[in-house]
C-alpha cells in the first residue's frame, strides 16, 4: 500500500472515530471545513491550492497530504505545485523544509 492509500485509510478511520461521538459542534466544524472548499467566488480547485500553502506554512503534515492529493486530483501540474510550495516556503521559512520534503515524497508517489 502506498502513502496515499495509507493516509486516506487512516484519515477515514479516525474521522469515523471522531464523528461517532455525535457532537453537534464537531459535526458543524467538519461541515464548515468541507463547505469552505466548494466553488464560490474562487473555484474549489483554487481553494485546494490555498489550503496546501496554508497547511505548509502551519506545518500540518496531515493537511499537506490531504490538500496535495486533492490538488493532484484537481489537475494541478508539477510546475504549478512547485510554485505554490515555493510560496509556502518563502512565507513559512526554513522551518517548513521537513514538511516540504515529505510533500515531495508523496508527490513523487502520486506522479508514478
Amino acid at each position: 500500500m502506498g502513502k496515499k492509500e495509507e493516509f486516506e485509510r487512516e484519515r477515514e478511520r479516525l474521522n469515523q472515530l471522531v464523528l461517532k461521538q455525535d457532537h453537534l459542534g464537531i459535526k458543524r466544524f467538519f461541515n464548515l471545513d468541507s463547505a469552505a472548499y466548494q466553488d464560490g467566488e474562487l473555484s474549489g480547485k483554487s481553494k485546494e491550492l490555498l489550503g496546501l500553502v496554508a497547511s505548509t506554512v502551519l506545518r500540518c503534515d496531515d493537511c499537506i497530504r490531504y490538500h496535495l492529493i486533492r490538488c493532484v486530483e484537481a489537475g494541478y501540474t508539477q510546475t504549478e505545485l512547485n510554485e505554490a510550495l515555493n510560496v509556502a516556503l518563502v512565507v513559512g521559512g526554513s522551518i517548513t523544509i521537513p514538511h516540504l520534503r515529505r510533500a515531495y515524497e508523496l508527490l513523487d508517489e502520486l506522479a508514478s
